[in-house]
């Protein structure tokens, strides 16, 4: 073979890789919804208990020294609480959802993430970010991580697949946690399908009200990528977005936010939201 047709094989093959990791950046975007999971059931009035997840939460979660930005011990955990964790996994991949209500279904979706994120740091730690596992371009959120009603599942498809491509509540983005300083803080105890609107609006809050969520540097408006990268969910322009933020804020922000007539620019911090 020719170096010029090696060269050629090469490119092609480089070409196509680039192509496949631009759509699954494209799918992780955009919330296609997985009609496979849209089934419920609300006469059924159980509860999916999540109690091995909120002992793991109140050993491992704090709040942190600056601005109360919510930290996870992973380096303290011990091998139980390890086994303690998949346990609840377990469990979680045992239930199919869609016998469930659709409030159980999204608390049941939203731990799932949650816990198969904090899982897989877990099994990569110690690291500096989560970018870091994978091929250090899409991380982990395309590896299939679980496996729910003969369905295999990735962080991306349980994310925007399921829970905005099916609920289209922007406020889910306050609840699930990609183990990163920047993202918004893991919730302090389990969703649950009971108080799930409490703590949606209780999460979209704190972010909103925290630097990293929202921040003014003199004139010019700082918000967190998430509005950028997701902003179809937050509405089809800058004016949609600043009255979602205002739902939120408290006065003071609030005040900045009426009179902001500047610049929006992002930035999001993907260092481990691990204690220093």
């Amino acid at each position: 073979m020719s170096k010029i047709k090696l060269a050629i094989i090469v490119f092609i093959l480089v070409l196509i890789a680039i192509m496949s990791k631009g759509y699954m950046m494209y799918q992780a975007m955009t919330p296609t919804p997985i009609t496979f999971w849209q089934a419920s059931n609300n006469d059924n009035k159980a509860a999916i208990s999540h109690q091995l997840w909120a002992e793991i939460l109140k050993e491992y979660l704090s709040e942190g020294a600056m601005e109360s930005v919510r930290t996870f011990d992973y380096k303290r955990v011990i091998e139980q609480d390890k086994t303690k964790l998949n346990n609840y996994l377990k469990y979680l991949q045992n239930i199919d959802p869609r016998d469930y209500p659709k409030n159980e279904q999204l608390a049941y979706w939203s731990n799932l993430y949650n816990a198969l994120t904090i899982d897989i740091i877990l099994k990569h730690y110690p690291i500096d970010s989560i970018k870091d596992i994978g091929d250090g371009f899409t991380g982990p959120w395309n590896i299939e991580l679980a496996t729910v009603a003969n369905k295999s599942l990735t962080l991306n498809q349980i994310e925007h697949g399921i829970l905005r491509g099916l609920w289209k509540d922007n406020r889910v983005h306050y609840v699930i946690n990609c183990a990163s300083v920047g993202c918004p803080d893991l919730p302090e105890k389990p969703l649950t399908g009971s108080n799930i609107e409490q703590q949606l609006n209780t999460a979209a809050t704190r972010f909103i009200n925290q630097s990293k969520g929202v921040k003014f540097n003199g004139n010019n408006l700082v918000l967190s990528s998430i509005y950028h990268w997701f902003s179809v969910d937050f509405g089809d322009n800058e004016q949609q977005l600043l009255l979602h933020l205002n739902q939120y804020a408290k006065p003071a922000l609030k005040e900045n936010i009426d009179e902001f007539k500047s610049a929006i620019t992002y930035d999001y911090n993907w260092k481990l939201n691990a204690p220093k």
